[in-house]
């Protein structure tokens, strides 16, 4: 079963352009290390809630949009290695000026429970 590492954030609707150069350049870097994929989503329809919702978990800007992603590994172990590994890349220090505030972003790890569908990468 593979592990999958995912992430919530907001990005400013302006910075699009940027963001997506800025996933595509960290991808070569994590494929390099591991990773079997990787996949970025725009928010189109992401409603508020009243009590949560992920604009609320972000604390979403009214310029922002929600950008939901992950990360596919093969094994949890793989997924910590290549972390301490890019911890210490310096083409991930050379990408410190993110499109978006990191503080508040979310991530966490995730073991496979089940797979459905032939959309969904082996």
């Amino acid at each position: 079963m593979s592990y999958v590492t995912g992430f919530l954030l907001a990005v400013p609707a302006a910075n699009k352009a940027v963001y997506r150069e800025m996933a595509e350049t960290a991808w070569r870097i994590f494929e390099e290390h591991g990773c079997l994929g990787m996949q970025e989503n725009w928010g189109v329809d992401v409603p508020d809630g009243k009590v949560t919702s992920f604009p609320m978990a972000v604390k979403r800007k009214d310029d922002e949009v929600v950008v939901f992603s992950w990360m596919i590994w093969p094994d949890k172990k793989t997924c910590d290695t290549a972390w301490e590994a890019m911890m210490n890349d310096l083409r991930m220090a050379e990408m410190k000026d993110m499109p978006f505030d990191g503080m508040r972003m979310m991530w966490g790890g995730f073991e496979e429970l089940a797979r459905f569908g032939a959309a969904v990468p082996a």
